[in-house]
């Protein structure tokens, strides 16, 4: 795959002018820029990293027109009708988890900067009592392996979210478990923010690859309480079997 960077100023310069003129009557005129400058990037991007996730992360990849984000935001019960939204994403969730909220990869473009995050970022209720169970020292050493994970090498290049975190212990949660401020928070996973320039560069690609490979395990271990082990062998053949259907590879 073609490594660098498929955007360009205009790319930048669209999403600025997106956000400052919110609405149909200034977007509609200049959807083939969008198009152009932002969407048929953001898919060639997709798919450079979906090529580098084969290697490490198979069970992640997705195709490029379901891992981006739709434009048009859902305006049917927010306050905010602004009908877009000011920035370009997109989300690789784990395959078995497409339809919820498990663990994932994610980047967005925005006119001020670039973020790119890992982790679990809003789960679902049920999920949300599996991590914690999960994380909690009931359950094992888990929150310990957590804990390591994000204090490690991951630590120079991405930085922990503040978890949304509860005032008090969850319900049916010790208050004196020892993973008690792991058991507090309503999200967990990584994030780092660089300028919106970098995606100019054409080290781009590569900067959200060696994330996203950093961060694997700790998505591993958020996912692990979600996922229904499979048998013996059957989770590698199907992941294996999905990156080869998606891109054409021969079989071995």
């Amino acid at each position: 795959m073609p490594s660098g960077t498929p955007f360009t100023a205009e790319s930048l310069k669209f999403l600025r002018g997106l956000k400052r003129h919110n609405d149909r009557a200034w977007f509609d005129p200049r959807k083939p820029i969008y198009e152009r400058s932002l969407k048929a990037p953001m898919l060639a991007l997709i798919d450079e990293i979906n090529h580098a996730l084969i290697e490490f992360a198979p069970e992640y990849v997705r195709p490029p027109q379901k891992t981006m984000m739709r434009i048009y935001r859902d305006i049917r019960f927010s306050s905010d009708k602004r009908p877009y939204k000011s920035n370009v994403a997109a989300w690789w969730a784990r395959a078995g988890l497409e339809k919820t909220s498990g663990g994932g990869f994610y980047f967005e473009i925005n006119p001020t900067s670039v973020v790119i995050a890992a982790g679990v970022y809003m789960p679902e209720r049920e999920q949300l009592l599996a991590i914690r169970r999960y994380l909690s020292a009931a359950g094992g050493n888990h929150h310990a392996e957590l804990r390591k994970l994000i204090t490690g090498k991951l630590a120079a290049v991405m930085t922990p979210f503040d978890g949304l975190k509860l005032t008090r212990a969850p319900k049916g949660f010790d208050p004196d478990d020892p993973a008690i401020d792991l058991l507090l928070c309503r999200q967990w996973g990584v994030s780092a923010t660089l300028p919106a320039e970098e995606v100019l560069k054409p080290t781009f690609s590569k900067q959200i690859i060696d994330r996203f490979k950093r961060a694997l395990p700790l998505v591993t271990l958020l996912n692990a309480p979600l996922v229904i082990t499979p048998k013996p062998g059957e989770e590698a053949v199907t992941a294996a079997s999905m990156s080869r259907s998606l891109f054409g590879l021969p079989k071995h």
